[in-house]
């Protein structure tokens, strides 16, 4: 069996969700969530050719509340998820595409104000898992 070589990345990096409109996005590395969570606000449902779909504004980066993307996926559904403050959250689903240092790959992301929080992005440990390994003592090894 031959193992596969991961990837080193830092507690933060910068990610791109290019399916959502998102050229680039600073990401906390979180192997503490087991989802992954974007900043998401003005979140509406509505249907599509017969699909539910979501519709949300995004702020993408970090104390900046002007620069708005508005973006919409086809909703999974809703997971319960325990917030940082413990309290459980009941959050749309999406799957969406990310890239990270070239590569890509799908991901599961739930929508989310992340308001007040300092990343506008977490990429949770089912996102992580078989791409990277981190290193908690590092950022931005990826350029």
């Amino acid at each position: 069996m031959v193992k596969k070589i991961l990837t080193t990345i830092g507690w933060r990096e910068i990610i791109a969700l290019p399916e959502l409109n998102i050229p680039k996005i600073k990401a906390k590395i979180d192997t503490g969530a087991r989802t992954s969570a974007l900043h998401a606000f003005q979140i509406k449902e509505f249907y599509q050719d017969g699909k539910p779909m979501v519709s949300f504004q995004i702020h993408p980066y970090q104390k900046n509340s002007r620069d708005t993307i508005n973006a919409s996926a086809e909703l999974l559904g809703y997971k319960e998820v325990k917030n940082s403050g413990g309290h459980v959250q009941n959050r749309p689903v999406i799957r969406t595409r990310v890239e990270v240092n070239g590569n890509s790959w799908k991901i599961e992301l739930t929508l989310t104000n992340r308001d007040l929080m300092g990343f506008r992005m977490l990429l949770g440990r089912q996102a992580l898992r078989g791409h990277f390994v981190v290193d908690p003592g590092r950022s931005f090894l990826l350029g």
